[in-house]
């Protein structure tokens, strides 16, 4: 690694009521990979838009190559070369890969764009950094992992020497993931200095050379990552030792809830055939675009199965609706929280009766206070950080969302909980909650289906677990002794 390159010193901002940053440092070297880790409020994001000229600090410093500089807005940031690579690409899905790249700075003849230099250029940044992308082609045509990849092209026709990449793993396959490793790594190597923010523990420990923790606003620490594991951490982030991460208490397992037999979905799966009973959390896992939510959504009665059977309390039903399915006691807790789980600009209080607000009716019309009340002690029971239950759930993080979307189901008394990656994007404080939740469900005698990417969440929280390949489940296991690579080979693609 090269010198220092950026120093904040001594960063505080204050909002109204809230001291979201108070004396934080940060330093990152040239040619380095800094991980920046906390809780979801720790004040990771309003510290990154401070660096972006987003925030202006009340008081601190920053310096670059040395020297004080004003990150007076955005613009003056990106001028200074810094740059940022967002979970959700902040692209324009019709405009094509060369436009979004140069879009704010066009390469002009007269008063024209030099479309033909756009697109070479286009093409040299894009054979930079390995990525075997058209830049005709439109940028909405394009993977998600391929719109990160034109997002990192643009950053470099900026030339960014400070690149922040906000958890950039989070949609990603493995695979996907593992190229974006690749492409960070040579990044590095050209003296290119990367700010990570993630919650996963792969990204951290497999990308960053060194890693800073923030708590509650406030400065924890930075160490080699070579001189943490994974316990140091999570303790250092939620200030308190973590003996068990995976509260998982065994339940006694009841009757049959859930059953389905040669479930097929032309196109998705087929011959799909697992069980849920009382007290049980199955685990479904597999690779991206193994049909693992496809299955949940016909389950759920989202989609409409092609062949098969749902029995519900050993019964056979046609589930021809989520409404059907919820007055059949079947929940689900959708993948994509924010488009399929949550009405954003609704308060966190009708987001969580929402299912159930005929249980809050007086004659037409609703109760408020039964509803504010209902809502107050879910809140309560799920720690869900917000100044009340009128809040808005697009003011929360992602931690805090995915925890009223658990909210939602709690309070409909289902008997069958469908959770699709009930974790994902949420810090390690809240998901040590939601695995609480999930296993106090249990012991309470609900069956949890939980479809889940990550092999530790999965082989820790589960009863038994199911694993799909290329649309069938292609193993089941009992998850007492389970190991990874058992679960990996059943899900890897057979060779052809």
């Amino acid at each position: 690694m090269a010198g220092t390159l950026l120093e904040m010193r001594r960063i505080t901002k204050i909002f109204p009521g809230v001291k979201a940053l108070d004396d934080v440092r940060f330093d990152l070297n040239a040619g380095e990979i800094h991980a920046l880790v906390g809780e979801n409020g720790a004040g990771k994001s309003t510290f990154i838009k401070a660096l972006a000229g987003v925030h202006q600090p009340d008081s601190g410093e920053i310096l670059l190559d040395g020297r004080k500089v004003a990150m007076r807005d955005p613009v003056t940031a990106q001028r200074l070369g810094v740059a940022a690579i967002h979970q959700h690409a902040a692209s324009y899905p019709d405009l094509s890969v060369a436009e979004n790249i140069f879009i704010g700075h066009e390469f002009m003849a007269g008063p024209f764009i030099n479309w033909r230099k756009a697109n070479r250029e286009a093409r040299k940044l894009l054979d930079s950094i390995g990525a075997d992308i058209n830049p005709a082609d439109p940028v909405g045509s394009l993977s998600v992992a391929r719109q990160q990849l034109v997002e990192i092209a643009k950053a470099l026709s900026q030339n960014a020497r400070i690149l922040i990449m906000d958890e950039p793993t989070a949609a990603l396959s493995k695979r996907e993931s593992e190229e974006l490793y690749a492409i960070a790594r040579g990044l590095r190597d050209r003296g290119v200095a990367i700010i990570l923010i993630s919650h996963r523990f792969e990204d951290i420990f497999g990308l960053a050379d060194r890693v800073t923790v923030l708590r509650d606003g406030g400065y924890v620490g930075t160490w080699p990552i070579g001189e943490v594991d994974a316990t140091a951490l999570v303790g250092y982030m939620v200030n308190r030792p973590i003996d068990q991460f995976y509260p998982k208490v065994k339940a006694a397992v009841g009757k049959e809830l859930l059953r389905c037999e040669g479930l097929s979905r032309a196109g998705f799966f087929r011959d799909v055939s697992l069980r849920v009973r009382a007290g049980e959390i199955v685990g479904l896992t597999g690779l991206v675009g193994a049909g693992r939510t496809e299955v949940a959504q016909s389950l759920f009665g989202a989609e409409r199965p092609d062949e098969g059977t749902v029995y519900v309390d050993g019964k056979a039903v046609e589930i021809g609706s989520p409404n059907q399915a919820m007055r059949l006691g079947v929940g689900l807790l959708p993948e994509d929280r924010q488009a399929e789980g949550l009405l954003l600009p609704w308060s966190i209080k009708r987001n969580i009766t929402l299912p159930s607000l005929d249980r809050y009716a007086r004659g037409a019309f609703l109760s408020d206070g039964m509803e504010r009340t209902a809502a107050r002690g879910l809140r309560e029971q799920l720690a869900i950080k917000a100044n009340d239950v009128e809040t808005a759930a697009q003011a929360l993080s992602g931690g805090n969302q995915q925890k009223v979307v658990v909210a939602k189901l709690l309070a409909t008394e289902l008997r069958i909980l469908i959770l699709d990656e009930p974790t994902k994007g949420v810090d390690v404080g809240s998901k040590a909650a939601i695995y609480e939740i999930m296993s106090e469900l249990a012991g309470k005698g609900i069956g949890i289906l939980m479809i889940s990417s990550e092999m530790p969440e999965v082989i820790n929280m589960s009863d038994r677990v199911y694993v799909m390949r290329e649309g069938r489940v292609s193993a089941e296991f009992d998850a007492e002794g389970l190991t990874q690579s058992r679960v990996l080979e059943a899900a890897m693609p057979l060779e052809k």
